[in-house]
Protein backbone atom coordinates (compact mmCIF):
# COMPACT_ATOMS: atom_id res chain seq x y z
CA UNK A 1 0.00 0.00 0.00
CA UNK A 2 1.46 3.35 -1.01
CA UNK A 3 1.52 6.21 1.46
CA UNK A 4 -1.19 7.99 -0.57
CA UNK A 5 -3.46 4.94 -0.23
CA UNK A 6 -2.80 4.55 3.49
CA UNK A 7 -5.72 5.25 5.81
CA UNK A 8 -5.02 8.29 8.00
CA UNK A 9 -6.40 8.34 11.53
CA UNK A 10 -6.35 11.23 13.97
CA UNK A 11 -6.56 10.45 17.68
CA UNK A 12 -7.25 12.84 20.52
CA UNK A 13 -8.73 13.01 23.99
CA UNK A 14 -11.13 15.53 25.45
CA UNK A 15 -8.88 16.14 28.44
CA UNK A 16 -6.34 18.82 29.24
CA UNK A 17 -4.66 16.76 31.98
CA UNK A 18 -1.06 15.87 31.17
CA UNK A 19 -1.38 12.32 32.53
CA UNK A 20 -4.98 11.78 31.43
CA UNK A 21 -6.15 8.18 31.31
CA UNK A 22 -8.05 9.10 28.16
CA UNK A 23 -4.88 10.30 26.40
CA UNK A 24 -3.24 7.00 27.31
CA UNK A 25 -6.29 5.07 26.10
CA UNK A 26 -6.45 6.75 22.69
CA UNK A 27 -2.71 6.21 22.14
CA UNK A 28 -3.17 2.48 22.79
CA UNK A 29 -6.03 2.34 20.27
CA UNK A 30 -3.87 4.22 17.76
CA UNK A 31 -1.23 1.50 18.17
CA UNK A 32 -3.83 -1.07 17.16
CA UNK A 33 -4.73 1.02 14.12
CA UNK A 34 -1.07 1.39 13.17
CA UNK A 35 -0.58 -2.39 13.39
CA UNK A 36 -3.46 -2.66 10.90
CA UNK A 37 -1.66 -0.43 8.42
CA UNK A 38 -3.02 3.03 9.25
CA UNK A 39 -0.97 6.20 9.31
CA UNK A 40 -1.78 7.56 12.77
CA UNK A 41 -1.33 10.89 14.48
CA UNK A 42 -2.07 11.85 18.09
CA UNK A 43 -3.11 15.44 18.72
CA UNK A 44 -3.12 16.88 22.23
CA UNK A 45 -5.94 19.45 22.42
CA UNK A 46 -3.97 21.13 25.18
CA UNK A 47 -1.54 22.27 22.46
CA UNK A 48 -4.44 24.04 20.68
CA UNK A 49 -6.05 26.22 23.37
CA UNK A 50 -9.33 27.82 22.34
CA UNK A 51 -11.57 30.42 23.96
CA UNK A 52 -15.14 29.42 24.78
CA UNK A 53 -17.17 29.60 21.61
CA UNK A 54 -18.85 33.01 21.36
CA UNK A 55 -20.67 34.08 18.19
CA UNK A 56 -20.02 37.78 18.81
CA UNK A 57 -16.30 37.17 19.23
CA UNK A 58 -16.29 34.99 16.12
CA UNK A 59 -18.01 37.73 14.08
CA UNK A 60 -15.62 40.41 15.33
CA UNK A 61 -12.32 38.50 15.28
CA UNK A 62 -12.86 35.49 13.03
CA UNK A 63 -11.64 31.98 13.71
CA UNK A 64 -8.81 31.54 16.20
CA UNK A 65 -5.59 30.35 14.53
CA UNK A 66 -5.77 27.06 16.46
CA UNK A 67 -9.13 26.27 14.83
CA UNK A 68 -7.54 26.69 11.40
CA UNK A 69 -4.63 24.43 12.40
CA UNK A 70 -6.90 21.75 13.87
CA UNK A 71 -9.26 21.87 10.88
CA UNK A 72 -6.30 21.06 8.63
CA UNK A 73 -5.48 17.98 10.76
CA UNK A 74 -9.11 16.84 10.68
CA UNK A 75 -9.44 17.31 6.91
CA UNK A 76 -6.38 15.13 6.27
CA UNK A 77 -7.85 12.26 8.32
CA UNK A 78 -10.11 9.46 7.13
CA UNK A 79 -11.13 8.60 10.67
CA UNK A 80 -11.07 9.81 14.25
CA UNK A 81 -10.24 7.95 17.46
CA UNK A 82 -11.70 9.92 20.35
CA UNK A 83 -11.48 9.33 24.10
CA UNK A 84 -13.46 11.57 26.41
CA UNK A 85 -13.54 11.83 30.16
CA UNK A 86 -16.99 12.04 31.69
CA UNK A 87 -17.98 15.29 33.38
CA UNK A 88 -21.20 14.94 35.37
CA UNK A 89 -22.48 12.27 33.01
CA UNK A 90 -21.58 14.12 29.80
CA UNK A 91 -18.63 14.61 27.47
CA UNK A 92 -15.93 17.06 28.51
CA UNK A 93 -16.44 20.81 27.94
CA UNK A 94 -13.03 20.97 26.22
CA UNK A 95 -14.08 18.40 23.63
CA UNK A 96 -17.49 19.99 23.04
CA UNK A 97 -15.95 23.45 22.65
CA UNK A 98 -13.32 22.17 20.19
CA UNK A 99 -15.95 20.46 18.04
CA UNK A 100 -18.15 23.56 18.17
CA UNK A 101 -15.30 25.74 16.89
CA UNK A 102 -14.42 23.21 14.18
CA UNK A 103 -18.01 23.39 12.90
CA UNK A 104 -17.57 27.08 11.98
CA UNK A 105 -16.20 28.74 8.83
CA UNK A 106 -14.07 31.81 8.23
CA UNK A 107 -17.30 33.55 7.21
CA UNK A 108 -18.80 32.95 10.71
CA UNK A 109 -21.25 30.38 9.35
CA UNK A 110 -21.64 26.61 9.71
CA UNK A 111 -18.96 24.49 8.00
CA UNK A 112 -18.90 20.73 8.53
CA UNK A 113 -16.06 20.02 6.09
CA UNK A 114 -13.79 18.91 8.95
CA UNK A 115 -16.23 16.07 9.70
CA UNK A 116 -17.84 14.99 6.42
CA UNK A 117 -16.98 11.53 5.17
CA UNK A 118 -15.30 10.60 8.46
CA UNK A 119 -15.78 7.54 10.60
CA UNK A 120 -15.05 7.59 14.34
CA UNK A 121 -14.47 5.20 17.22
CA UNK A 122 -15.19 6.46 20.71
CA UNK A 123 -13.92 5.38 24.09
CA UNK A 124 -13.61 6.55 27.67
CA UNK A 125 -11.66 5.82 30.83
CA UNK A 126 -12.95 6.84 34.22
CA UNK A 127 -12.23 6.10 37.87
CA UNK A 128 -15.96 5.41 38.28
CA UNK A 129 -17.80 2.10 37.97
CA UNK A 130 -19.25 2.83 34.50
CA UNK A 131 -15.98 3.80 32.85
CA UNK A 132 -17.34 6.99 31.29
CA UNK A 133 -20.20 5.20 29.54
CA UNK A 134 -22.77 7.95 30.19
CA UNK A 135 -20.60 10.58 28.52
CA UNK A 136 -20.24 8.50 25.36
CA UNK A 137 -24.00 8.73 24.67
CA UNK A 138 -23.76 12.50 24.22
CA UNK A 139 -20.52 12.23 22.25
CA UNK A 140 -22.06 9.70 19.86
CA UNK A 141 -25.07 11.95 19.32
CA UNK A 142 -22.92 15.05 18.73
CA UNK A 143 -20.64 13.29 16.24
CA UNK A 144 -23.65 11.92 14.37
CA UNK A 145 -25.15 15.42 14.21
CA UNK A 146 -21.89 16.61 12.62
CA UNK A 147 -22.19 13.96 9.89
CA UNK A 148 -19.64 11.48 11.24
CA UNK A 149 -20.33 7.74 11.07
CA UNK A 150 -19.67 6.35 14.56
CA UNK A 151 -18.78 2.69 14.97
CA UNK A 152 -21.34 0.75 17.03
CA UNK A 153 -18.53 -0.76 19.11
CA UNK A 154 -17.02 1.47 21.78
CA UNK A 155 -14.68 0.94 24.71
CA UNK A 156 -14.92 1.96 28.34
CA UNK A 157 -12.35 1.41 31.06
CA UNK A 158 -13.79 1.56 34.57
CA UNK A 159 -11.83 1.91 37.81
CA UNK A 160 -9.09 3.56 35.74
CA UNK A 161 -6.72 4.03 38.69
CA UNK A 162 -6.48 0.22 38.90
CA UNK A 163 -6.79 -0.50 35.15
CA UNK A 164 -3.48 1.17 34.19
CA UNK A 165 -0.06 0.52 35.70
CA UNK A 166 2.43 3.27 36.66
CA UNK A 167 3.87 3.21 33.12
CA UNK A 168 0.46 3.77 31.50
CA UNK A 169 -0.07 0.22 30.28
CA UNK A 170 -3.45 -1.51 30.58
CA UNK A 171 -3.07 -4.22 33.21
CA UNK A 172 -5.70 -6.63 31.87
CA UNK A 173 -4.43 -8.27 28.67
CA UNK A 174 -7.92 -9.01 27.32
CA UNK A 175 -8.89 -5.38 27.81
CA UNK A 176 -5.71 -4.23 26.07
CA UNK A 177 -6.52 -6.43 23.07
CA UNK A 178 -10.06 -5.00 22.87
CA UNK A 179 -8.73 -1.42 22.83
CA UNK A 180 -6.22 -2.23 20.09
CA UNK A 181 -8.93 -4.11 18.19
CA UNK A 182 -11.11 -1.00 18.20
CA UNK A 183 -8.30 0.90 16.46
CA UNK A 184 -7.99 -1.91 13.91
CA UNK A 185 -11.76 -1.94 13.36
CA UNK A 186 -11.73 1.80 12.71
CA UNK A 187 -8.94 1.34 10.14
CA UNK A 188 -10.91 -1.35 8.33
CA UNK A 189 -14.14 0.68 8.32
CA UNK A 190 -12.38 3.82 7.10
CA UNK A 191 -10.86 1.76 4.29
CA UNK A 192 -14.28 0.38 3.29
CA UNK A 193 -15.90 3.82 3.34
CA UNK A 194 -13.10 5.28 1.25
CA UNK A 195 -13.55 2.50 -1.33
Amino acid sequence: MSQDDQIRLLGFAGSARKDSFNKILVRIALRGAEKSGADVKFVDLRDYPLPLYDGDSESAQGLPENVVLLRSEFQKADGLLIASPEYNGFLSPMLKNTLDWLSRSKEASPDLSAFQGKVAAIMAASPGPLGGLRGLRGLRELLTNLGITVLPNQMTIRSAFKAFDKDGAIVDDAQLKRVEALGAELTNMADKLRS
